[in-house]
């Protein structure tokens, strides 16, 4: 996807989110979203993750830098994130996972990040979300795990292990709330 396609999947996901799921977003609902807090780290976001693709390193460090110093959100320049990211809010946030599907919600004091020190970024000790999958506040998904698509992780959860998709982990160790098995 380009730049561009994925902002505007972005746009929509946060309008689907926030507003309504029957009318289209308006232009200037567009515009003022544009400088809103939920949606200016997502920008910031793909600015730098783009900056970084395109070997334009110093710039993509400054989106980086900015998105931390104003919304207290430190995201990984080379972690793919697919379209429709949505934070309900930012502080604490740190995302150095390896990959983040499409349309996950990720909420405020997460950690998806390596289990030791790697200022290298091996993509293998990342995590890697699916698609529509939900972190829930201060949750911490670290090490080389997969969370499969549609899976949720509970507030305060320390994942370390791979989670199936659908399912509703928490606690710590995470383990297995809900799976789609169970419903």
């Amino acid at each position: 996807m380009s730049f561009w396609t994925t902002l505007g999947a972005d746009l929509r996901r946060h309008y689907e989110l926030e507003v309504s799921k029957q009318a289209q977003p308006g232009l200037m609902w567009r515009l003022r979203r544009l400088s809103h807090p939920r949606f200016i780290p997502v920008l910031l976001a793909r600015l730098a993750y783009s900056s970084h693709r395109w070997h334009l390193s110093p710039l993509a460090k400054l989106y980086a830098l900015t998105n931390y110093v104003l919304f207290g959100i430190e995201i990984a320049q080379r972690c793919e994130i697919g379209p429709g990211l949505y934070f309900p809010h930012t502080v604490g946030t740190v995302i150095g996972a390896k990959r983040i599907g499409r349309n996950a919600i990720i909420y405020h004091g997460v950690t998806l990040g390596a289990k030791e020190l790697d200022l290298e970024y091996k993509e293998s000790s990342r995590p890697s979300l699916g698609d529509d999958v939900t972190i829930a506040s201060g949750a911490k998904v670290i090490g080389g795990v997969k969370i499969g698509d549609g899976a949720t992780v509970a507030a305060n959860a320390v994942v370390t292990k791979d989670v199936e998709a659908g399912a509703l982990v928490g606690g710590i160790p995470a383990h297995p709330i809900k799976t789609v098995h169970d419903a």
